[in-house]
């Protein structure tokens, strides 16, 4: 094995990752405890030891290059490893207990996290997870939950917040509604038929409008603030429903409506407490998350 070739150091690699993950320097500083300045010096040390330029500044935000890209991805697999490799040598993961509790939406809840539950009980057989199913956004200051998995971003400086990704969704009716009813073909005809309302139909209305989307309170005749119920409505053909791409596409007697539309894409946003840092449990179950919710789009 040539070892000559392993030229720089871990730490510098981790202010990259790091850096590249919260979006800036100044949240990587954040995130690793240290000032902007140090945080700087690693990652510029990082470029000279491979002699390569991982970030372009862009007004006051940092792209990363072409070669930046590259180079994440192999950091990401050393920094799993390396979390592996801690956590099997001090036994932490076995020994780690206690209660946590992860709110997150209803459709969420009931078919993304049972998933994401199995493996956290392999690396942490001991924790005791605890699920609440909720479409507010509950306050974790008020310490009603340890982790929140929301689509809006918390604004409280006392939490951490992490972007996962942007999720995408589409469409989606019964193929008998759509038999009955006719397929649209157009987003104008959209507005001829009728749709499933989440909650808040005024919200929903201002928030399709710039993807050219014109509908108003006659299209919703039922609703529910309850994911798992208004996709049991559109399921039972009475109307239109606006859904995830991954609960969509896994139920044969649903059909996308308008295919050929681009994406409704909406963030997923990982939340917690500061305590993140000094709590194993919550640390672990945090990170655990982020890593499948980020896959689970792929």
């Amino acid at each position: 094995m040539n070892w000559d070739v392993v030229s720089f150091d871990w730490n510098h690699a981790r202010a990259f990752l790091v850096t590249a993950e919260e979006g800036s320097l100044s949240a990587a500083a954040r995130a690793l405890g240290l000032t902007q300045p140090t945080l700087g010096r690693q990652v510029s040390a990082l470029e000279q030891e491979l002699d390569v330029i991982l970030f372009e500044r862009i007004g006051k935000n940092l792209v990363l290059t072409d070669t930046g890209l590259e180079l994440l991805e192999h950091m990401k697999k050393m920094y799993e490893a390396a979390n592996q490799v801690s956590l099997s040598a001090s036994g932490q993961s076995q020994a780690i207990e206690g209660r946590v509790r992860i709110t997150a939406g209803d459709i969420m809840s009931a078919f993304t996290l049972p998933k994401a539950l199995q493996k956290i009980r392999e690396v942490a057989p001991r924790l005791q997870i605890e699920i609440v199913a909720s479409n507010e956004i509950r306050d974790l200051q008020l310490r009603e939950a340890d982790i929140a998995i929301r689509h809006v971003r918390p604004e409280q400086p006392e939490l951490i917040s992490k972007l996962i990704r942007q999720a995408e969704g589409y469409f989606y009716a019964s193929k008998t509604y759509l038999n009955q009813t006719g397929r649209p073909e157009t987003k104008e005809e959209l507005k001829n038929h009728a749709f499933i309302g989440l909650g808040d139909n005024a919200r929903m209305i201002s928030y399709l409008q710039p993807h050219d989307i014109f509908l108003s309170e006659d299209n919703f005749r039922f609703s529910s603030e309850n994911g798992i119920v208004a996709w049991e409505m559109a399921k039972h053909d009475l109307g239109i429903i606006p859904m995830s791409h991954q609960m969509g596409a896994s139920d044969n007697s649903m059909e996308q409506v308008l295919p050929e539309m681009e994406a409704i894409k909406f963030p997923i946003w990982l939340t917690a407490h500061r305590e993140l840092h000094s709590s194993r449990r919550i640390r672990l179950v945090f990170d655990l998350l982020s890593e499948y919710l980020k896959n689970e789009g792929r």
